[in-house]
């Protein structure tokens, strides 16, 4: 029994934080840090709710929902407009994005799944993974502790 307990305190020391991409998406996907590091990497600015301005440095959402299959670009039209992506954090905070505003054939707006601030790992409460939506007047949508992203359709 002392056993197994000790290997289960071992394996969540050793298990790495990930953020689930799942839902209406052809390949679903269970991204680590080490994941994250390895694409296209871009750096947008926020500001926080006292309106300074902070850099932020992460994985374009739109490059995570291209690597899931999700419907973007010319075959985002019609029924398709219908869908959504649900950010879903640690401590049950939830938003909610239309797939059109996080497509480049529809805003210019870059949002970001950032993992580091100013050089540096995000601190312990807001990462490790931070949902970062430049340009907005408040910050709402900028979710911290980040562990899935969900694909869905609007349809009653």
């Amino acid at each position: 029994m002392i056993v197994l307990a000790c290997l289960v305190i071992v394996a969540g020391a050793l298990a790495q934080p990930a953020v689930k991409v799942s839902g209406e998406v052809a390949k679903p996907l269970q991204l680590q840090a080490a994941d994250l590091a390895k694409m296209k990497r871009t750096t947008v600015a926020m500001k926080d709710r006292d309106g300074n301005e902070h850099p932020y440095t992460g994985v374009p959402v739109a490059e995570i929902l291209d690597l899931a299959g999700v419907t973007t670009g010319k075959q985002l039209r019609g029924e398709n407009l219908t869908k959504y992506m649900l950010v879903k954090c640690s401590d049950g905070y939830e938003v909610l994005f239309s797939l059109a505003e996080l497509d480049s054939s529809f805003t210019d707006r870059t949002v970001i799944l950032a993992d580091s601030s100013e050089g540096k790992p995000l601190p312990a409460g807001k990462g490790p993974f931070r949902l970062v939506v430049p340009g907005e007047k408040k910050p709402a949508r900028s979710s911290f502790q980040v562990t899935e992203l969900v694909i869905r359709f609007a349809k009653e």
